[in-house]
């Protein structure tokens, strides 16, 4: 499904999101309406109101990761190939809202960017290095006091020795993801016209007991998709993946190439091979 005749993020982020507040939003009759003519005939125009209805929602939810250090115009690209993968497969019948269904295929998709990402942000070479990613933003919530909102030298020795890395890379990692994104509060049109902000006219994607059965569904079905994906590769490759990227505590190239007696490069190609297996499984498997 092509993403035609779509307003698009090539003029910056403030127009892009100034355009997609045109789209009106849709009743439940008018979607499931839609819905079912894309279903039945495959109806281009009908995608396209489902989705250009829906691109508010992965702005917000994109905005939701503008901490991990990666440029938000590129996370609401990555969450619209969700979106879309999402309305393609959208089933009416099943009494769901799109926005229901729609939010976990944009999540996924943002996800799975972020992890492909990591590379550009030093991120993979060790387990160190990975959970200094993912945890850097609640140690400095949990560290910084209210006299001061940057991390003091005293406070990047600590973050370093605690999760074992070089303060320099500390000091790296938290200026990525400290990166001066445009922010949803800022008001839109003039200030006198009431202060509303930008986030006050995306979509609220509070939890409800729809939301709450949409994750646990397609948590199962991508979990499924992974580990199915993962029994497909030989022993060894398992086990690596299983060690390098599931275990709470990952293991080091060090340790499995202690384990195998073989080369720490030998590891990362076993590692890199498996990791290509895997993503094209998982890729045939959702395509299927």
């Amino acid at each position: 499904m092509k993403q035609n005749n779509l307003v698009t993020l090539d003029n910056g982020l403030s127009n892009y999101i100034t355009q997609i507040r045109k789209f009106p939003m849709l009743s439940a009759d008018e979607e499931y309406m839609l819905a079912k003519r894309l279903q039945t005939h495959q109806d281009k125009d009908a995608a396209q109101k489902l989705i250009t209805s829906h691109l508010r929602l992965v702005v917000k939810m994109a905005y939701g990761y503008k901490n991990y250090g990666l440029p938000v115009p590129e996370l609401i690209a990555e969450g619209n190939i969700g979106l879309m993968q999402a309305v393609k497969k959208f089933d009416p019948e099943k009494g769901f809202r799109l926005s229901t269904y729609a939010m976990w295929w944009i999540k996924a998709s943002i996800h799975e960017y972020i992890l492909r990402s990591w590379s550009l942000v030093k991120l993979g070479t060790t387990a160190a290095q990975k959970k200094l990613f993912f945890n850097l933003r609640k140690m400095k919530n949990r560290i910084l006091k209210a006299e001061h909102s940057e991390l003091t030298d005293k406070d990047i020795r600590e973050i370093a020795n605690e999760l074992q890395v070089e303060e320099h890379e500390v000091v790296e990692m938290n200026q990525r993801m400290s990166g001066a994104d445009q922010s949803l509060n800022a008001i839109m049109g003039n200030s006198d016209d009431g202060g509303a902000e930008w986030i006050d006219s995306l979509a609220d994607e509070r939890s409800n007991q729809e939301v709450n059965l949409g994750e646990s569904e397609e948590y199962d079905e991508r979990k499924n998709l992974f580990y199915n994906a993962l029994g497909n590769l030989s022993d060894r490759e398992q086990e690596i993946i299983r060690r390098r990227m599931l275990d709470e505590n990952p293991a080091t190239l060090e340790d499995l190439s202690q384990q195998y007696g073989v080369s720490r490069e030998r590891i990362r190609q076993i590692e890199a091979r498996a990791l290509e297996k895997l993503t094209k499984n998982v890729q045939t498997a959702s395509a299927a």
